[in-house]
């Protein structure tokens, strides 16, 4: 995904990512295994009305953060998913989750980003609200936000595999007809982590 920059590629992964959240999500909705589930700051009272799609184009639309932003906001809801078993993502939290990820991505990638008031206003939220999730999610996610070469490039690996799934049968025959899409996010980082750890 050498070629990120490109608007083309920038429209397939929002379209990705917003798909694969929302099969995640709904997966999640009817496996009883997360009902009840715990509630946190991230869910909502019911389910947002706007799309996961239109809520993504609409924070890549406004937030004029680097494409990498949403690779590597990726890898943090993925770390979260890891770090906090038993708060997966559903349709009531995934809007606040995906907005908190975007807007740490942005911190931490780019020399230049919107404060979190801006970043409110894009997600519907009041900036209060955008504090504490932003908080709640940097300590779900023990504060690893560095996101090495190895990391990022698995990660677009993925992305780009899923994506070319997406692709009209025509145009990849050389896929097996039983590859299905994913229903869950990478969880690459877990393993990959303990070895770093071991290794210092």
């Amino acid at each position: 995904m050498a070629d990120i920059e490109c608007p083309t590629v920038m429209n397939n992964l929002i379209t990705f990512l917003s798909s694969l959240l929302q099969r995640v999500a709904e997966s999640n909705d009817l496996n009883p295994r997360f009902h009840p589930q715990k509630i946190s700051a991230f869910h909502g009272l019911t389910r947002p009305t706007i799309s996961i799609q239109s809520y993504l184009e609409r924070i890549f639309k406004y937030a004029n953060c680097s494409p990498s932003c949403y690779v590597v906001a990726y890898v943090y809801l993925d770390r979260f998913t890891q770090q906090q078993p038993a708060l997966s993502i559903t349709s009531f939290n995934v809007h606040r989750l995906l907005i908190t990820g975007v807007m740490i991505a942005a911190k931490f990638m780019d020399d230049l980003y919107y404060n979190n008031a801006y970043y409110a206003k894009v997600g519907g939220i009041s900036t209060t609200e955008m504090n504490f999730l932003e908080v709640d999610f940097l300590f779900g996610l023990g504060f690893q936000l560095n996101v090495n070469p190895t990391t990022f490039h698995t990660y677009c690996s993925y992305l780009q595999r899923e994506m070319l799934l997406l692709q009209p049968p025509l145009d990849h025959h050389h896929l097996s007809s039983s590859t299905s899409l994913s229903t869950k996010l990478l969880h690459y980082e877990d393993d990959h982590q303990q070895q770093e750890v071991a290794a210092v």
